[in-house]
């Protein structure tokens, strides 16, 4: 079949799922340690015929024709094909950029090690002045692929106005979504800024707790790791009670995740393992992959607990919706909010009383740390989403700068941000904005759980079973949906404020 050969809806969608397959099979290998060489490139030409202008001619075409049940469907195939042409244009080079990524080295105190790995290091170190000088290594070293970096986003920038018909990035982006990203940011700052007071208070407590007392007043990113993995109460949260603890807590809400033979799980820990724990759906529900990477400390049950979510949403879903609807969504914010009302359960006093023997002052005390852990997460998307905004907005005018980056991020956290770290720091298709409204709505839907089920809702089958209802639908419900069905306005930050402290 030649390249600009055209399938019908149905057969794109059949050869589509083989083509995300074999991508995520290999990006999970790379990701995981398996492999030390992306071989992207080398699938996306195998696939070459998915991703034609003719292709995305003729699904754009359907869609105009399709009922309205079939239109969405329709709508996220053709995305799909769009943002396909676009890797096949760059995947060439994102593959010598993640490779030279892979292979880059730093050597710390007489030890060599992987760039990576340097990454994992810092949140492990317990000298303070050890994180300042490792984090500067890392970011020195990270900071000279910003060159590749702009050079890959200004690429796909000016193929994705082309091929979308629409040469406004923000207002690409909230056509996709379906929602105002400035109304967002704006509603956001707000729910920030009430929360202000609160949070300086957190802040001195915790920065004191954490880092000891004689951390710079505006500490570096570089303790950042160190912080969210709550390092100081180590021996409380072990690194290998950690799968057994999570396990027990995911069970207790009617699923057990070890026996779910379609939910793969990934927690050795490999010299070249990306240090941050994710999901990769290969073919949902039949192939998921939880993946993390322990490194002791509480952030290792959040991290899993966090996983856990979007594992058991894509292995949840039900088989016979149409592949579409169980792996291609317009945006992050729907499977997100699962993710973040499991990880909830480490906020919960009684859970740390339960499995780690605290009292109950030791316990509030505990689940505090975790309150300000989140605020701090919080606000810091909140001012990247507002930095993205802007960055943006600019972009046809200036190409890409760090301008307001470092400013509003160390304001918003009272962490110092390097400017150079902006390009490692931004992730496609304003998902900053995903996390946010992932945010706002677990807050909801913890709220309703509150109220139809109880406070302790986190140890209760009644709430998997609510949950697994929510999970079968797949990923065709958008956040805003959810928040209707929970009988809130998608903007209604109380519940998120009231969690938040404030």
């Amino acid at each position: 079949m030649s390249v600009a050969a055209v399938r019908t809806p149905a057969e794109y969608e059949s050869r589509l799922q083989r083509y995300v397959f074999e991508r995520s099979e290999e990006g999970r290998a790379v990701r995981v340690g398996e492999k030390e060489v992306s071989e992207q490139a080398a699938i996306v030409a195998r696939y070459a015929d998915l991703f034609s202008r003719e292709q995305l001619d003729a699904l754009r075409a359907a869609e105009a024709e399709a009922s309205d049940d079939e239109r969405e469907r329709l709508y996220r195939l053709r995305k799909t094909c769009e943002s396909g042409l676009i890797t096949s244009e760059l995947a060439e080079r994102e593959d010598i950029l993640e490779n030279e990524i892979l292979a880059a080295r730093v050597s710390f105190q007489g030890e060599e090690m992987p760039l990576r790995s340097a990454q994992a290091r810092l949140a492990v170190l317990s000298g303070y002045a050890d994180r300042e000088e490792l984090g500067r290594i890392h970011g020195d070293e990270s900071a000279k692929f910003n060159d590749e970096r702009l050079d890959l986003l200004r690429a796909g920038e000016e193929l994705d106005s082309e091929l979308s018909g629409e040469p406004d990035p923000v207002a690409r982006n909230e056509e996709e979504k379906g929602i105002s990203l400035h109304r967002l940011a704006e509603v956001l700052g707000e729910t920030s800024k009430a929360a202000d007071d609160v949070y300086e208070r957190l802040r001195k407590r915790w920065f004191d707790k954490l880092l000891g007392p004689d951390h710079e007043e505006v500490p570096s990113s570089y303790h950042v790791g160190y912080l969210r993995r709550l390092s100081p109460l180590e021996a409380t949260y072990e690194k290998e009670r950690a799968v057994e603890v999570c396990l027990d807590t995911v069970q207790r809400l009617g699923f057990d995740l070890a026996q779910e033979p379609n939910i793969k799980l990934d927690l050795d820990d490999r010299p070249q393992k990306s240090p941050r724990a994710c999901v990769i759906a290969s073919d949902p529900p039949r192939v998921v992959h939880l993946i993390t990477r322990a490194q002791g400390g509480l952030h290792d049950y959040q991290a899993f607990l966090h996983e856990a979510g979007h594992a058991l949403h894509y292995g949840n879903c039900d088989p016979a919706l149409p592949y579409t609807f169980r792996n291609l969504s317009r945006d992050h914010a729907l499977t997100e909010i699962y993710s973040y009302i499991f990880e909830a359960i480490s906020r919960e006093p009684d859970w740390h009383a339960h499995y780690f023997g605290l009292s109950r002052d030791q316990a509030a005390e505990n689940a505090e740390a975790t309150i300000f852990l989140e605020a701090l997460l919080f606000r810091r998307y909140v001012a990247k989403l507002q930095f993205e905004l802007e960055f943006w907005s600019r972009f046809a005018e200036d190409g890409g700068t760090s301008e307001g980056y470092s400013e509003r991020l160390t304001k918003a956290t009272g962490v110092r941000y390097r400017p150079d770290a902006f390009l490692a720091d931004m992730d496609a298709g304003f998902y900053s904005a995903d996390y946010l409204r992932a945010w706002i709505r677990a807050a909801q839907l913890r709220q309703h759980l509150i109220k139809e089920i109880g406070e302790d809702w986190w140890r209760r089958a009644e709430t998997g079973a609510m949950l697994r209802d929510l999970f079968s639908e797949g990923t065709r419900p958008s956040s805003e949906e959810i928040a209707a069905r929970l009988g809130f306005d998608p903007h209604d930050t109380r519940p998120l404020l009231a969690e938040l402290g404030a």
